[in-house]
């Protein structure tokens, strides 16, 4: 069975920003993985960059590529949820493919850092449902980070620093989840999209629902 704009029991829903943040190694990238994998009515943010495009990327589906000058233009639009600089690049995530996906009922995944999170909380506060992933201990952390295979020693290094810069805002998110197990985690994760999709304030179609319920009873 698939999620429509109607969920599984037929009523009518707003959809929300999922929200996903963690230290590097802290499985962030699994967690997502699994998410857009197994839980139909979920997909995953494109933001654009003004970066090169990478071999095997496509545009408009890995990122939406675009100049630094069209992406200061849709800066100063109001086209950007969220932005940031990371390395002299500009990462932002468009305003229009978000809104018209949770005004149909879908769902939207955001891989982002606690400033983005911010901007999106700002922006769009009732939409968004927060979600910090912390490691269970430092040891574990470094170890994660040893067996990517992905970095070098120093680099290593400036990621277990900025890990601790990026932890101090866990408070500032509307759930904390610790891998301790990447089954488990998932398993809060999956429980955390579950419970916020039957929120009452985002099943706009409870009212009519309702209503046509009471009809049917006063017959």
């Amino acid at each position: 069975m698939t999620v429509s704009s109607h969920g599984f029991d037929k009523v009518e829903r707003r959809g929300l920003m999922f929200v996903l943040s963690s230290p590097s190694g802290a499985g962030k990238t699994t967690l997502s993985r699994l998410l857009l994998s197994r839980m139909p009515g979920l997909k995953m943010s494109v933001s654009a960059t003004t970066r090169s495009m990478r071999p095997g990327e496509v545009d408009g589906h890995d990122y939406l590529f675009v100049d630094k000058t069209r992406f200061q233009e849709m800066v100063k639009a109001d086209e950007l949820l969220e932005w940031a600089t990371v390395f002299d690049n500009h990462y932002g995530t468009p305003r229009a493919p978000v809104e018209a996906a949770l005004s149909a009922g879908q769902d939207v995944l955001f891989d982002i850092d606690w400033q983005g999170t911010q901007q999106l909380r700002h922006k769009a506060r009732a939409d968004v449902v927060s979600v910090f992933i912390l490691p269970p201990s430092a040891a574990d952390l470094e170890k994660r980070l040893h067996s990517r295979a992905q970095d070098s020693n120093e680099v290593i290094r400036k990621r277990m620093s900025r890990a601790s810069h990026e932890m101090s805002h866990w408070a500032e998110y509307d759930y904390i989840v610790i891998n301790h197990d990447i089954d488990v985690a998932f398993a809060e994760v999956q429980s955390i999209l579950k419970a916020e999709r039957l929120k009452r304030e985002r099943r706009i179609g409870l009212v009519g629902f309702v209503r046509n319920l009471q009809n049917q009873l006063q017959q």
